[in-house]
C-alpha cells in the first residue's frame, strides 16, 4: 500500500527553470516517470501494433513503454529528432519487440497518411491509433492570440487527429481501437489556454461521433482526459511562477506522472475495455466536473 499524495514529487518545484517549446526530458527537474521501472507489463497487447503520436515525451513515451512491457509493437511519432525520441525509443526496444521511429509534421494531411502507411507497412499492420500529439501555448488576453498560434493548435489537436483516424480506419480491424488524448481543459478551460482548451473540448466531440461509425467496423473510440501531468509541456509553455506551484491544487497536492495516465491507454488498448466505447476517462487528480 502507497499514500498516492506522496507516491510522486509534489510543488514546489523550485529548481525547474522554464524552457522552449517542445521541452526537453533531460532537463526537467524531477525527472518524469515513464514506467520504465515502475509499471510492470503482462502481456495484455501481445500481437498488437501501435501508432502513437507524439511519443518522444509525456504521455505518448509513457504509453510507448508500457505498451512494449505489454508486448506490443509500436511506431513512435515525432516532429522532428531529439534526445527524446532517442531515449523512448531505446527503453521500448528493451522488452523485444519491433519499435519504429517517425518524424513529420502532423499539420500536413499529407504526412498523415503516410505515417499510417509507414506502420502498417513496418510493423505489418494497424491495431491502435493513439492520436497524443498536442500544442499549446499561454497567452493572457484574446487580443495576444495570433490567428497563427490558433491554427497551428487546430491543425495539430484536431486535423491531425481526424486525419490519422480516417487513414487508420482502412487498416484497424474488429478488435482494434483509436484512444484520443483530450484534457480537463475540455471540461474546464483556463483562460490563457483558450486555443488549447477549444480543441480538446472539439476532440471530445469528435471521440463520440467516431465511436458511432467506427463500431460498425468493430473498432473502439474512447479518450483520456488528463488533469496536470508533469512533462516537458509544462515548463516549456508556462511562465515559472505557474511551473513552481503546478499540480499543488489538485486532490492529491501534486501533479500526476505521465505513467499514472499509461496505465488507461493500456486498458483501453486491450480487450478487457471491449465493452467500451465512445467513453472519456478523467485522470484529473479529483478535478474533473461532474
Amino acid at each position: 500500500m502507497q499514500d498516492p499524495r506522496t507516491r510522486f514529487p509534489q510543488p514546489p518545484f523550485e529548481n525547474q527553470k522554464p524552457f522552449e517549446m517542445p521541452g526537453s526530458t533531460s532537463k526537467m527537474d524531477p525527472t518524469p516517470d515513464h514506467g520504465e521501472s515502475s509499471y510492470t507489463g503482462s502481456g495484455k497487447l501481445k500481437g498488437h501494433r501501435a501508432l502513437i503520436t507524439g511519443g518522444d515525451s509525456g504521455i505518448g513515451r509513457a504509453v510507448a513503454i508500457c505498451y512494449a512491457k505489454e508486448g506490443a509493437d509500436v511506431m513512435l511519432n515525432a516532429l522532428s529528432e531529439s534526445d527524446d525520441l532517442t531515449a523512448a525509443a531505446a527503453e521500448c526496444r528493451l522488452h523485444g519487440g519491433k519499435v519504429e521511429t517517425s518524424l513529420g509534421d502532423l499539420r500536413q494531411e499529407s504526412f498523415c497518411k503516410e505515417l499510417v502507411q509507414q506502420t502498417v507497412s513496418k510493423l505489418g499492420g494497424l491495431d491502435v491509433l493513439v492520436n497524443n500529439a498536442a500544442y499549446q501555448e499561454v497567452r493572457e488576453s484574446v487580443d495576444d492570440v495570433e490567428s497563427e498560434l490558433f491554427d497551428r493548435i487546430m491543425k495539430t489537436n484536431v486535423y491531425a487527429p481526424f486525419w490519422l483516424s480516417k487513414e487508420a480506419l482502412n487498416h484497424i480491424g474488429a478488435g482494434g481501437s483509436i484512444i484520443n488524448t483530450t484534457s480537463i481543459q475540455g471540461f474546464d478551460p483556463t483562460p490563457s489556454l483558450l486555443p488549447y482548451a477549444t480543441t480538446k473540448s472539439a476532440l471530445l466531440g469528435m471521440t463520440k461521433a467516431l465511436a458511432g461509425m467506427a463500431i460498425e467496423k468493430g473498432v473502439r473510440v474512447n479518450s483520456v482526459a488528463p488533469g496536470p501531468v508533469w512533462t516537458p509541456f509544462i515548463p516549456g509553455s508556462m511562465p515559472e511562477a505557474q511551473v513552481q506551484k503546478f499540480g499543488g491544487s489538485t486532490a492529491f497536492g501534486r501533479p500526476a506522472q505521465p505513467v499514472e495516465m499509461a496505465v488507461m491507454y493500456v486498458w483501453l488498448a486491450s480487450a478487457d475495455a471491449s465493452y467500451v466505447t465512445g467513453e472519456t476517462f478523467g485522470g484529473t487528480g479529483g478535478k474533473m466536473p461532474l
